[in-house]
């Protein structure tokens, strides 16, 4: 798994041409960006902050976070009451936060909905942005780097995915939301904590349907009032698609709503979609679920 979790952090940040000439992020780093509105999650690491900011196939990215926040992306025109929180991947080694953070926001604010992007903990990685991409590379191809992805979600990420559901359950009338239409969803390791968040909130506490996007696909406890789950992945993802279909298993075993796309192509990390291929459709075939699966205002 932490192989896969390394390859996850390629294929993030790089299109697979890429990852198969020699993968790794961009050698030059950014100016932090502006997020307005962002608001710090009270789980923070203490200690100054190390974030370490880069574009990566034209979009940006973050490392090193050990300030956690949530910034909201409100709706265009008007809301319909339903909240997403939106958790990027990136092997819980970075984040993919523009491809699949703010342009996500944006798309479901666009349909009325009010996002949250959540910029969560991730593991430790060197300060410098060459040596992280060379150490990266090295890493993939197997060799000893002196860091590395977890097995799963760490504890930090947890930490942050549950204040986030919290904050925005606590705020839910200061955004004009249904509380009981508080969603959840994240892309590879987001997805990755998008389950664990769900599965370790008690109840009353859950997000009230979570939408992990190409998860981790293994079988798991999963509790009687578990919510109910979307999930998309390709066929040929070549890290998660390949190990069964557990997670699918587990809910349905529980009795649970489930709704389960497998696209015949799309590799892993097509964030709302991969042109030319069947992943364009799904993030239409998300918002009907959304609206079927919310209580009607």
């Amino acid at each position: 798994m932490r192989l896969r979790l390394l390859l996850t952090l390629g294929a993030a940040l790089l299109p697979l041409p890429a990852m198969a000439q020699g993968p790794g992020p961009s050698r030059e780093t950014i100016a932090t960006p502006v997020q307005p509105g962002a608001i710090a999650l009270p789980t923070a690491t203490p200690g100054r902050d190390k974030e370490v900011w880069h574009l990566d196939n034209g979009k940006v990215a973050v490392r090193n976070v050990v300030r956690p926040t949530l910034t909201p992306v409100l709706p265009v025109g008007r809301p319909n009451g339903i909240a997403m929180i939106v958790a990027p991947g990136g092997g819980f080694l970075g984040l993919a936060i523009e491809k699949e953070g703010w342009d996500v926001a944006r798309w479901l604010a666009n349909q009325g909905i009010t996002a949250f992007v959540l910029k969560y903990r991730v593991m430790p990685t060197p300060a410098s942005q060459p040596e992280f991409a060379d150490k990266l590379a090295r890493a993939i191809k197997g060799e000893k780097v002196g860091f590395g992805p977890p097995e799963d979600t760490t504890p930090e990420a947890l930490a942050d995915g549950i204040a986030a559901v919290r904050y925005v359950r606590a705020h839910a009338a200061d955004y004009g939301l249904n509380p009981k239409s508080i969603g959840m969803m994240g892309f590879s390791a987001g997805g990755f904590l998008t389950l664990s968040t769900a599965l370790a909130l008690p109840d009353g506490e859950r997000p009230d349907f979570i939408a992990p996007i190409y998860p981790n696909m293994a079988a798991r406890p999963v509790p009687a009032d578990a919510p109910p789950l979307f999930v998309a992945i390709a066929n040929d993802d070549f890290l998660l698609a390949r190990g069964g279909l557990g997670l699918i298993d587990s809910w349905r075993q529980a009795k649970r709503p489930v709704e389960f796309h497998l696209f015949e192509s799309g590799d892993h990390g097509f964030g709302l979609g991969k042109v030319g291929t069947p992943t364009e459709d799904w993030p239409a075939l998300l918002l009907r679920w959304i609206r079927l699966n919310t209580p009607a205002r």
